[in-house]
């Protein structure tokens, strides 16, 4: 994951059905969104590590064919098989170190860290290539119950100490995705806002706020 080419890049988060017609659509979206998503997470859940590989890969090679991060949520395992990019840690997936030594320098980290500036700290101390922040909205795919929910003044303060890269995560929209860019996010973390509709025109509207 690069931050160097705009000020803020797109994060695609796979809906947990990758099945079906779901390749063609990132596809799409990732044509639409040249220059502008430079990386993609798979995100499944229940699925044994030989399901989840083959919805994997060829997902992956979309994104290896678009020049966009291919980075696994949760298992270090699946990331270690599928040769992936990196992987995205939970609070409770487990230690950054402990990843780096099984997917090597090379890897892109990432730990979520909620609304807590500590947790983001003890991230980068560990390792973590890029620390997440949220959720920011009210989110289907970030149901954390009564967890705090940050102020975008928490990107401006990460950003104005650390060079480690910030997302964004939880809800975010083409319509209220401004403040999220204008606090410092490296990158916003979305999901429902493009795959719930058309791909291609979701992305697009991202775009213009990233301009």
């Amino acid at each position: 994951m690069s931050d160097t080419a705009i000020a803020t890049q797109l994060y695609l988060i796979s809906p947990l059905d990758v099945s079906g017609e779901f390749p063609e659509r990132l596809e799409r979206a990732l044509e639409a969104g040249k220059g502008v998503v430079t990386a993609f997470q798979f995100r499944v859940k229940g699925l044994d590590n030989h399901e989840a590989a083959r919805l994997a890969e060829p997902l992956q090679a979309i994104c290896a064919a678009h020049d966009v991060a291919f980075i696994v949520n949760d298992s270090v395992a699946l990331a270690k098989r599928l040769k992936a990019d990196g992987v995205h840690l939970g609070q409770d997936d487990g230690d950054p170190r402990e990843a780096r030594e099984e997917l090597g320098r090379e890897a892109q980290i990432g730990v979520t860290c909620h609304a807590s500036k500590h947790m983001a700290m003890e991230a980068g101390e560990s390792g973590a290539d890029y620390v997440a922040f949220g959720a920011f909205f009210e989110s289907s795919t970030k149901d954390k119950g009564d967890a705090e929910r940050p102020a975008p003044d928490i990107l401006e303060w990460w950003s104005s100490l650390f060079e480690i890269p910030c997302v964004a995560i939880g809800g975010i929209t083409p319509d209220n995705c401004a403040p999220l860019v204008a606090a410092g996010a490296d990158f916003l973390a979305v999901s429902g806002a493009v795959w719930s509709g058309d791909e291609a025109a979701a992305v697009k509207a991202f775009a213009k706020h990233l301009e």
